[in-house]
């Protein structure tokens, strides 16, 4: 699949630095033509770009971009929270953007900064995390299942039980975050995932303790060098990482577990009291061009909000299911939504008790 957009992509991106001089409008990035104007820092997930459109950004426009990735939403918010790092763009998930907003962590945009907006999927804006759509533009998006190995995995599984199933014991990759770890066993007992029962919280933490010992790591971005090197034979993760892998090792499959999984998005943000907040505007309104939402897609493989971006795919991947799913598929997903603080609290005390957990 990415073969076949290459030299499309390099089209695209070629024609965008030859009409650097143009702006707006929902196809091209805009260049405001200073040749130094200053820095945008951003802070977003690993392996979630293209990094050489980060040196197009500053081709066009003059700013420099300072970029530092993070492992998890938790991870990221304990940076923003309690260690004062300064950031301008943000790319956090839905409940945690919301968790932010709730706790006037994030500044309203400005959109006549951003007139790509208008090439967002109708469907994706004003979102329950975001309702007004004040504080978020999405990046990406996509649906969370199982990735495992055909050539060490019997048959083809359907459920969330492969993650707990004995003959896979030392072969088995877990989430290393509470929300998406504890979120697989909801799942797997029946619950939801936006649970305020702190009992079914628990007993989620119980299986997970239980499974433990057959656990081979806790991951996140391992996970792509143990899946795409056989060193493990199942991990939970995303489809469009499982797609990067897979073009890697071509014995990886995917499968939507039955009990429902998670469909996420994942949007730009700047957080409270930006020092550069025109260059973050800039630098979002720039992502969501056509030509540098293709050149991640080819990067990622995961789903875009831009609709220009899916007119121009190869129809393997605009008609792929998991990639862009049907109201079939979207019946079985469930997106995450922040929880109250007493149920956040006990989340910390559970992911502690199961990291402490004898194996």
């Amino acid at each position: 699949m990415k073969k076949s957009l290459a030299l499309l992509l390099a089209t695209v991106l070629g024609l965008s630095l030859a009409l650097a001089g143009c702006s707006g409008g929902s196809g091209t990035a805009s260049q405001p033509g200073a040749a130094d104007r200053g820095v945008v820092n951003v802070y977003n997930w690993g392996v979630y770009i293209d990094e050489s459109v980060l040196d197009e950004f500053t081709a066009q426009t003059g700013i420099k971009v300072n970029y530092d990735t993070y492992e998890s939403n938790e991870s990221m918010y304990g940076v923003l929270k309690n260690d004062g790092a300064s950031y301008d763009v943000v790319i956090p998930s839905d409940y945690m953007i919301s968790r932010m907003i709730e706790e006037d962590m994030l500044e309203p945009l400005d959109f006549d900064n951003i007139p790509n907006f208008s090439d967002i999927d109708p469907n994706l804006k004003n979102p329950d995390y975001d309702p007004e759509n004040q504080y978020s533009v999405p990046y990406m998006w996509g649906l969370l299942g199982v990735i495992y190995n055909t050539a060490m995995v019997d048959g083809a599984p359907d459920s969330w039980s492969i993650l707990f199933d004995e003959n896979y014991s030392g072969q088995i990759l877990m989430f290393n975050n509470s929300r998406d770890a504890l979120g697989v066993a909801l799942k797997y007992l029946g619950y939801s995932y936006n649970t305020t029962d702190p009992a079914q919280i628990t007993a989620a933490t119980d299986l997970l303790i239980q499974q433990k010992p057959l656990v081979q790591s806790y991951v996140m971005d391992e996970i792509f060098e143990k899946m795409q090197g056989n060193s493990a034979a199942i991990g939970a993760y995303y489809y469009g990482d499982y797609l990067t892998m897979a073009d890697v090792n071509p014995d990886l499959a995917f499968c939507l577990p039955k009990e429902g999984t998670n469909l996420y998005v994942d949007a730009m943000c700047i957080p409270k009291g930006a020092e550069n907040k025109a260059n973050a505007e800039a630098f979002i309104n720039f992502m969501c061009s056509t030509s540098v939402g293709l050149a991640n897609v080819e990067e990622t493989w995961y789903s875009s909000p831009l609709l220009s971006v899916r007119e121009e795919l190869d129809p393997e991947v605009s008609e792929d299911p998991y990639a862009y799913p049907d109201d079939a598929v979207l019946e079985q997903c469930e997106s995450f939504r922040n929880l109250p603080e007493d149920i956040l609290a006990l989340y910390d005390s559970e992911w502690t008790r199961l990291k402490l957990a004898a194996n």
